[in-house]
């Protein structure tokens, strides 16, 4: 097939991602990241629905008929942390949200996000984090028992904070860090799974302005709780038969993918994915001449397996822009992106 050109639709991809990667979203506190989701989809002429979980749940296109209808999951929810105690001297304990590791948080900016009071900026930081006064710096195990949270605000107790609004529970999240550089790299904290959501909204501009003929239904779930595990596990559509999590494809020794490449995962954690979806994904990304990889995830779960696991009786795949640095200061390129732009199109639209 000849090689369509999606410049226009990469460069609202890029844009879309950097919106939505400065809205925080950590796992739990993500309205706003849904609304601006549910915005984008309206102006673009759908119409979307919340769900009752708080995810986004619409219908891109109607196919021949109303069975063996395809879900694209992918989610807006984030790593993060919670306060779980404040201490006597007014800095706050925290608990994770997801796999959100300590060794990538020290030494980043925070904001606290109260239930009433605002939003108050700070640090994650090792305890005692001065290395002229600590002389077991090096030594010292980076885990959640020995970071705290170290607020910009005249705090020297548990009262100065809770004076301020500060309660347990209240949200922590991490500065992105978000930088587009001019050789294409989107480096950002939260690309997974930020970057997917952009593709799929511009996958749904594409459809837009080139409605093709599909031989299915095409459902898009953007989902709210898959860093904790059960973001897919609910508002599959009636008709639908398959899912395919649109996700970061992982980047690192012993894998093919690159920042650059669509990934289409063969196996992750939860076991292989369908044998039918892979072999018709593959052949879709030759067709469109997107550039990808097969590859095996040996740490990973899915949306799409929350699916499964919810007792959805549906066939399952897995793809995604190639993301280095995983669950840390993660890297992609904006061809990744447009890889899987490519072939969620010739996957959908066969006779293109």
């Amino acid at each position: 097939m000849e090689k369509l050109d999606l410049k226009q639709y990469t460069d609202y991809i890029m844009d879309t991602a950097e919106k939505l990667l400065a809205i925080d979203s950590p796992t739990g506190y993500t309205a706003r990241a849904a609304d601006f989701v549910l915005s984008e989809l309206t102006a673009l002429g759908y119409h979307p629905e919340k769900t009752a979980k708080g995810g986004v749940l619409v219908k891109l296109a109607q196919g021949m008929d109303d069975t063996g209808g395809l879900l694209l999951e992918a989610h807006t929810d984030t790593l993060g942390g919670m306060v779980s105690q404040i201490k006597p001297d007014g800095r706050l304990a925290i608990t994770r949200l997801g796999g959100m590791n300590p060794n990538n948080a020290e030494g980043e900016n925070v904001r606290v996000v109260t239930k009433f009071s605002g939003v108050y900026e700070g640090t994650c930081q090792l305890i005692n984090a001065s290395i002229h006064v600590n002389g077991k710096y090096n030594e010292i195990k980076r885990d959640w028992d020995a970071m705290e949270i170290v607020l910009d605000e005249e705090v020297k107790s548990r009262e100065d904070a809770e004076k301020l609004g500060i309660r347990v529970g209240d949200f922590i999240c991490f500065d992105p860090r978000t930088r587009l550089t001019g050789s294409g790299y989107i480096k950002s904290r939260f690309l997974d799974d930020k970057l997917s959501v952009a593709i799929l909204l511009g996958f749904a501009r594409y459809l837009r302005d080139c409605p093709g003929t599909l031989n299915r239904s095409v459902w898009l779930h953007i989902t709210v709780f898959e860093e904790v595990g059960h973001g897919g596990s609910a508002s599959v559509p009636a008709g639908v038969t398959e899912a395919l999590s649109v996700d970061m494809g992982c980047v690192g020794q012993g894998l093919s993918c690159t920042e650059r490449q669509v990934s289409i995962c063969v196996k992750d954690s939860g076991g292989p994915y369908s044998y039918e979806v892979v072999k018709a994904l593959t052949a879709a990304a030759e067709r469109a001449g997107a550039d990808y990889a097969l590859d095996v995830y040996p740490f990973y779960g899915s949306d799409v397996e929350a699916t499964l696991q919810a007792g959805y009786d549906i066939a399952h795949g897995l793809i995604g822009p190639g993301v280095y640095a995983s669950h840390g200061y993660e890297r992609s390129h904006r061809d990744g992106a447009e890889n899987t732009l490519r072939l969620l199109i010739a996957y959908t639209q066969p006779d293109l």
